[in-house]
């Protein structure tokens, strides 16, 4: 019997110590759920993008100006003799004979065709420079010779830009033409004896080869810098005075360092698709949607 006792007080423990705690759950559980913040899931915004540089391939119109130093070669020249101790006309040719280095000016209009290509026409002026030589006459005797010229240059050009490195795009260029020579009087001079010979003017056939880059200043106006080779045929030099001429010279070969501003009309458009001289455009900042939070009851 007193064990029966003994068992029925240690169930009748058991099921209180499982009543009390079953009793602090159910009070400590509101407080609990009350003490549990809801923390939205962290949302990371994308990253930035950058709007690509789309490169148009549509053309636009430009006009130019420009300005060049440049050093003439004489390539030499002939000349008609008669008089004393010459039997017949012959053919007498200068002992030496150049030009000295001068400047131009030029204008002209083109078109950009796309990235790669553009084409223009150009007038360029070549500033009256001094001639000096030197001839023989038929007893040996050594005349000086002087003169001047200037010339008129007109030109069909094509460019083909290799690139575009920043602000700068390089080119090769090729031109055909023609060139307006024009002779002032020659002067020689044979023992203190100073004979006049009236000066030409006419035109010859012209060709060139360019090298060069373009360097961009704003969406409207680019800087031209570059070396031109121009050839230009030969043609009459003068005309006779006494004992001589006429005169012709065999063309010349000029070397021009060049310099000048094209303004693309209607601004960048078509020029390099747009970009700014080479500046990429500023990014276009992400804005993520506002987040909805949610509503618990």
């Amino acid at each position: 019997m007193r064990r029966v006792k003994q068992g029925i007080a240690a169930m009748t423990g058991r099921a209180i110590a499982l009543l009390a705690g079953a009793t602090m759950l159910a009070v400590a559980g509101p407080a609990a759920a009350a003490d549990i913040v809801y923390e939205p899931p962290v949302v990371e915004a994308p990253p930035v993008y950058e709007t690509p540089v789309v490169e148009a391939n549509t053309g636009g119109w430009y006009i130019r100006g420009d300005i060049d130093y440049h050093w003439t070669g004489w390539r030499g020249g002939d000349y008609i003799t008669y008089g004393a101790g010459v039997g017949e006309p012959g053919t007498n040719y200068f002992r030496t004979g150049a030009l000295r280095p001068s400047f131009s000016v030029g204008a002209g209009a083109g078109y950009q065709v796309n990235k790669w290509f553009r084409a223009d026409v150009t007038g360029d002026y070549f500033f009256r420079t001094t001639f000096n030589g030197t001839t023989g006459d038929a007893c040996g005797n050594i005349c000086t010779e002087v003169g001047s010229m200037s010339a008129l240059v007109l030109m069909a050009n094509a460019y083909v830009h290799l690139g575009k490195y920043g602000r700068f795009s390089p080119y090769v260029g090729a031109g055909i033409g023609g060139a307006r020579i024009s002779w002032g009087a020659l002067q020689n001079t044979n023992a203190g004896v100073v004979t006049e010979h009236a000066g030409a003017t006419n035109w010859r056939f012209a060709y060139a080869g360019m090298l060069g880059t373009t360097v961009c200043l704003t969406d409207s106006l680019d800087l031209d810098v570059g070396y031109r080779y121009t050839r230009i045929a030969g043609g009459r030099m003068f005309e006779y005075a006494p004992q001589a001429g006429p005169g012709f010279d065999r063309g010349f070969n000029v070397h021009e360092a060049r310099a000048g501003l094209r303004y693309k009309i209607g601004g960048r458009k078509g020029h390099w698709g747009g970009s700014s001289c080479g500046h990429k455009p500023a990014p276009v900042a992400y804005e993520p949607p506002p987040l909805e939070m949610p509503v618990y009851k």
